[in-house]
Formats: C-alpha cells, structure tokens, sequence
C-alpha cells in the first residue's frame, strides 16, 4: 500500500514546490531552437538534481530512462502522473536494450533524458550509455540542471542527493547541445559533457546563491 501511495505523495509534494518557488530559465532557447529545427534531443542531468525536473518539464513531451528496479516502479508512476513517460532500463543491466528503446523512443517523436551518473554512480562521472544513445540515434546531447535557494542534501547518498524544498527561488540552466558522431572517440566525448554538465550545474549554484 506504501509502495503505491509513494508516487502521489511525490507528485503533490513536487507541486508544492513548483508553485511556490519563483522561476527562472537561462538559455531556454536552445531546446526551443532544436525542435523548430524538427530535431529530438537527449536531456543529460546529474542523478542529484533529477527530482525537481519532475515539475519544470511536466508535460514537455519527453521520455526519463528508469531504472527496473522496484523503486524505479514508483519513479515510472510518479513520471506518468507529471505527464512525462518512462523508459524501463539500467545502463548497468541490459545496457544494450536500454540504449535501443531510448532510440526508438527518440524515433517516435519524444525527446529523452539520461543521468549519466545514474543509477548508482560513482557520482559526476559520464558513463557511456548516454553517448552511445546519441551515437545511434543523431540526436544531440543538451546538458540540463536546476538549483535551488532551499533544498536538503542527503550526506549519506552516494551523489549526495537533492530534495527541493518549498518557499524559495529556482532557476533551470542549459547548455549548448553536444553530438556525437559515429567515429567520435567515446572518452574523450564523456569528458567533454561531463565538462558541460559541471559547468551548467556551478552556473545554477551561482545564480541562486
């Protein structure tokens, strides 16, 4: 019973947040731009900071690869009831068909977002599913974060986790796409987007500090 009152629980919390935070997006732009272009694209974010684009993207037409686990079951619900959809997989199990049903889904007209980090780190390090979905699909990388005036960090979470609080100021900052092509060297592309996603992620510090 828990388990299924968790994603309601979640969702209405996130709400809260959402409306009584006062918001502001910094190059919002560039996913505008991509899709005038007619172009889906791969939102790339660190595990840390996932929880309060469950309430900036609502609805935004995309697709959060999640892990099959069976909290990642609560993580599915509570992205249907925020009008966003899953994508069951592990870039740990199954890598491989988790990397085509992120593609398919790019396909079908849905953009989609990766933590790269995810799901159980080590934490900030760039892992190459992310890559390998743009890789196979053409679809370019845009890092994403968000950062909060109030938010509590969990100290004992292997990415020290954020929980959004209430009553404060948030700002969700994006960064240039990156694409991989399909001789890029692999490595050298992880470090390049997690170089993006540490710069974006400082960029929204400061700017709520």
């Amino acid at each position: 019973m828990l388990r299924r009152l968790v994603p309601y629980l979640a969702y209405a919390y996130v709400t809260l947040v959402g409306w009584t935070n006062r918001h502001r997006v910094v190059r919002g732009d560039i996913p505008k731009g991509l899709h005038e272009d007619g172009r889906r694209f791969i939102y790339a974010f660190w595990h840390q900071r996932q929880v309060y684009f469950t309430w900036t993207h609502r609805g935004a037409g995309a697709a959060v690869l999640v892990s099959r686990s069976k909290d990642g079951e609560m993580i599915a619900e509570t992205m249907r009831l925020s009008s966003l959809s899953a994508v069951r997989g592990s870039s740990s199990r199954g890598g491989a068909a988790a990397a085509k049903a992120m593609v398919d889904t790019l396909r079908s007209g849905l953009d989609v977002g990766i933590t790269p980090d995810g799901p159980k780190g080590p934490a900030r390090q760039v892992k190459d599913g992310v890559l390998r979905v743009a890789q196979l699909s053409g679809a370019p990388i845009v890092p994403i974060a968000n950062a909060l005036t109030r938010r509590v960090e969990l100290a004992k979470a292997w990415d020290r986790f954020q929980v959004p609080l209430p009553f404060g100021r948030s700002v969700v900052v994006y960064g240039a796409p990156i694409e991989v092509g399909a001789h890029d060297d692999l490595a050298a592309k992880a470090a390049e987007v997690k170089a993006a996603l540490d710069a974006v992620t400082e960029e929204a510090d400061r700017l709520v500090s």
